[in-house]
């Protein structure tokens, strides 16, 4: 299908969407009918009716034998009509255990147009072209890929997009849209790669209007890097050198000539703001044309909006696209709505999808196309805590940490960095277990811990649960709700340990529950205080 970056055509795809829908999966059909594993359904036929009637709907591990003989060496017409040039590696938040799905040259035609399009929208909703008048501080980074045994590329989308050709030939590359040289991006040492970011970003303040990055937590993670290194940052401009430690040849050229000489009076102004006590606004004082923050802030990525918005004087925070290792899905069209209220329109040429109720309990005939969706309750599958009968969702976790950790900021100097969950059934009874990483706002402020406060916030947790939760509690079926505040930096090593099992910094999200043994050693060992209510959730409304 053709590919418009023109807006008007927007609203020919959506009042259209059944038709393309179907337009693409005849497509699909077409150039996969002869393949291994859609043959012995389709006999070679691409039409609508026969593949919902006799294609099954399976599991990853149902098509995993098929993708492993490709990976192994075999042809990709036992999985696919058209040449597999690269696998992408899942990041593993639904599951808990990564995958990898062959792709090809579209998918990454695909992701530059959804990219492009959500741009263009984003556009519209600010009074300058970011394009025209300014550089988007691109905080992205790639992870050393691995190969198959026949040969090909495994990494994430976003790696294998910022490697493609498709990228480096951009036309937007002769505008240097990027603060950073696309050496930096590529730079395999992710240390190195982040200082880089930081140093170009900072070299070139009063150029930045925007601050990107795949998800909140990235940019989070920049800032941490910031208050580490920026004493040696300013050392650097000042000097107009970079660190004798970033060995990466291609890395350190590229970023020497974004320097180009020392600049004492800039490390001098970066100098003063990091200087201050407090880093609230340090985003806006050191970048002060920064117009909004440009990052994922849904599902698990909630929980830096606090932080984010602490960092950056409330700036927008404009979480522009949807998808996923599996597939991309569509953009938001109100990007300057709360982040509480962001939404995305999926687009009807990109992919084909359908939908089955996260509790079909087996009925297949519950699946529905794209355009028959209805509004209603949806979670992530496997996103939840139970310990009894009760089911707490990724939306109740979340609607509940907001409830708290209002508590924490009415009542401390403190900010909540990271959190994750889990549910102990290690004991009768079984209770949640909330883990907290807390920092203090200002940097000469004392860190302690009010044990009355954390209960207050623990009850806020339990108070933010539903009807079965409290029912549970009242009975003694659920213990009391915990919080066990760990070190700073422990949600650092979490991502480390995450990623050492093969992910990636750029799809890393903290999980919202943790369900492996090995993630929770990593928390359990840097556990500095335990908390619990007080007092049971009032169960007068049940």
């Amino acid at each position: 299908m053709s590919l418009s970056l023109d807006l008007k055509d927007l609203d020919v795809l959506t009042s259209n969407a059944k038709q393309i829908q179907d337009d693409v999966l005849k497509e699909i059909l077409t150039l996969n009918a002869n393949t291994e594993y859609l043959q012995r359904f389709l006999h070679g036929s691409s039409d609508k009716d026969l593949f919902k009637k006799n294609v099954p709907v399976v599991s990853y591990d149902d098509v995993r034998p098929y993708i492993e003989r490709v990976a192994n060496g075999e042809r990709s017409d036992v999985i696919s009509g058209g040449p597999i040039t690269r696998f992408v590696r899942s990041s593993g938040t639904t599951g808990g255990k990564q995958k990898i799905f062959p792709m090809n040259d579209k998918y990454i035609e695909m992701m530059g147009y959804l990219m492009a399009l959500s741009s263009l929208v984003t556009s519209k909703h600010f009074s300058d072209n970011v394009a025209e008048k300014g550089k988007k501080m691109g905080l992205h980074y790639i992870r050393t890929e691995s190969t198959t045994p026949s040969g090909l590329r495994v990494c994430t989308a976003l790696a294998s997009f910022f490697m493609s050709d498709y990228f480096k030939n951009r036309p937007s590359k002769c505008n240097s849209e990027y603060t950073s040289p696309d050496q930096v991006i590529l730079c395999p040492d992710i240390n190195q790669s982040v200082y880089c970011h930081l140093l170009c970003g900072l070299s070139q303040r009063d150029k930045v209007v925007v601050v990107n990055a795949t998800f909140a937590y990235v940019v989070v993670q920049a800032i941490n890097a910031l208050q580490i290194y920026w004493k040696e940052l300013c050392s650097n401009i000042r000097s107009g050198h970079v660190s004798e430690w970033i060995t990466d040849l291609e890395c350190r050229n590229s970023v020497s000539s974004i320097l180009r000489g020392p600049n004492p009076e800039l490390a001098d102004v970066i100098e003063q703001e990091c200087s201050h006590t407090s880093w609230e606004g340090i985003i806006t004082r050191l970048w002060p044309r920064a117009k909004y923050i440009q990052c994922a802030i849904t599902g698990q990525m909630t929980q830096y909006i606090p932080t984010l918005e602490f960092y950056s004087n409330k700036l927008p925070i404009v979480s522009s696209t949807y998808g996923s290792s599996e597939c991309l899905f569509g953009i938001n069209m109100d990007p300057l709505s709360k982040p509480q209220d962001v939404s995305y329109t999926f687009l009807p040429n990109i992919s084909y999808v359908e939908f089955l109720p996260v509790d079909h309990e087996g009925d297949m005939n519950s699946i529905v196309d794209l355009v028959d969706v209805k509004l209603g309750f949806v979670r992530r599958k496997n996103m939840v805590l139970s310990v009894n009968v009760e089911t707490t969702t990724e939306e109740d976790i979340l609607k509940a940490m907001a409830r708290a950790t209002l508590v924490l900021d009415q009542s401390t100097n403190l900010m909540l960095t990271g959190f994750t969950c889990y549910a102990d059934i290690s004991t009768f009874p079984g209770h949640y277990v909330f883990y907290w990483e807390l920092k203090p706002k200002d940097v000469n402020y004392v860190f302690e811990l009010d044990e009355n406060v954390l209960a207050e916030c623990c009850y806020a947790l339990e108070e933010s649960f539903d009807a079965p939760y409290k029912l549970g509690s009242k009975d003694g079926l659920i213990g009391a709700l915990e919080i066990r505040v760990v070190q700073q930096g422990t949600f650092d090593s979490l991502m480390e340990y995450f990623i050492s099992q093969g992910g990636s910094i750029t799809q890393y999200k903290t999980p919202l529950c943790i369900k492996s043994s090995e993630a929770l050693a990593v928390l359990e060992n840097k556990v500095l205080a335990q908390f619990y209510s007080k007092k049971k959730p009032c169960s007068c409304d049940l």
